[in-house]
């Protein structure tokens, strides 16, 4: 396995790391620390976790309600899953923003949030004209903003470095997410979205379980060292198969329409997955969050879905 870097040391003037857990980084497990011993001579039980590192139980029963609800909206007020978006990604962007101040990038948060916000609503009466134009219109109040956050009489530090963090952040969470918020109002839009999630869940599922069930050969070990070969090939298995089964029960759709969304989709969610990991790496960190129990934050369970939201929609939009 490669050595760590140095990104992932604890942030100056912290000695557990910027996630709080003292010696966890990157989503890899340290040597444990020494452990009192009991009267006995014996170490104190430890609570078991799974062996892909979540607390399973919990990690279920949350998965399952957010679930159950999107169903539910996507079934009965399928407008709602605008506001649903808009609200996630709201806090998804104060998670990400927190994060990388505390790994010493200086972004813009107000102008992030404001401008996220309009990326994802524009799209509604505009499409994807209104999600570039507002897109395109937070990145010139970005500079600007920036370049007069100490005022007009200093010059800014870092000024390139934070800005390109924080472009970065609107193009990784805002104007993805805005794909995934759009299918809604297109024709047989709930079922478009929910075609996401399924996809989204199958792969998850057939990852996890190929991956502690039969995982031997690591991905990608600098970055995500739980990700295994036999992990992704369960992902393509199941991810494909609810992908051809969406194709022809939501959206009645062509078999090969689903044979085509769902390798692709996979690649793009294991991916994404990935980069969230490496700037996990780069930051210290274990989660963006701890909102979610099982899971982290909220970012920490849309990292797959927001290349994918594009793909589908991508897909969808060309073969429908």
């Amino acid at each position: 396995m490669a050595t760590e870097s140095s990104a992932n040391e604890p942030l100056p003037g912290d000695a557990t790391g910027a996630s709080g857990r003292s010696g966890v980084t990157g989503g890899q497990t340290p040597d444990p620390a020494p452990r009192a011993s009991t009267p006995s001579g014996q170490a104190p039980a430890e609570k078991k976790k799974s062996r892909a590192g979540r607390d399973l139980p919990a990690a279920i029963g949350v998965g399952g309600t957010l679930g159950i609800s999107i169903i539910l909206i996507l079934l009965f007020a399928p407008k709602v899953w605008y506001g649903v978006v808009a609200v996630a990604f709201a806090i998804a962007t104060w998670e990400v923003s927190k994060r990388l101040r505390d790994g010493g990038y200086q972004v813009a948060f107000w102008p992030l949030l404001v401008g996220g916000q309009a990326i994802i609503w524009a799209g509604w009466p505009w499409a994807q004209t209104g999600v570039l134009t507002a897109f395109a219109a937070t990145v010139l109040v970005l500079m600007v903003w920036m370049l007069l956050a100490q005022g007009i009489s200093r010059a800014p530090e870092n000024y390139l470095h934070n800005l390109a963090a924080s472009v970065f952040v609107l193009a990784w969470l805002p104007l993805l997410a805005s794909f995934g918020a759009h299918m809604v109002v297109q024709d047989n839009g709930a079922a478009r979205v929910a075609t996401l999630m399924v996809v989204v869940v199958c792969s998850d599922v057939g990852g996890y379980a190929a991956g502690v069930l039969f995982g031997k050969h690591p991905m990608a070990p600098a970055i995500s060292p739980k990700k295994s070969w036999e992990g992704l090939v369960g992902s393509l298995v199941v991810g494909t198969t609810g992908a051809v089964c969406c194709g022809i029960f939501l959206l009645d759709a062509h078999w090969w329409v689903g044979a085509i969304l769902g390798p692709v989709l996979v690649v793009c969610a294991t991916l994404g997955d990935l980069v969230e990991s490496q700037v996990k790496r780069d930051l210290g960190i274990k989660d963006m969050g701890t909102l979610l129990p099982g899971h982290g934050g909220i970012m920490d369970r849309l990292d797959s879905l927001l290349p994918s939201a594009f793909i589908v929609w991508a897909v969808l939009t060309a073969l429908l």
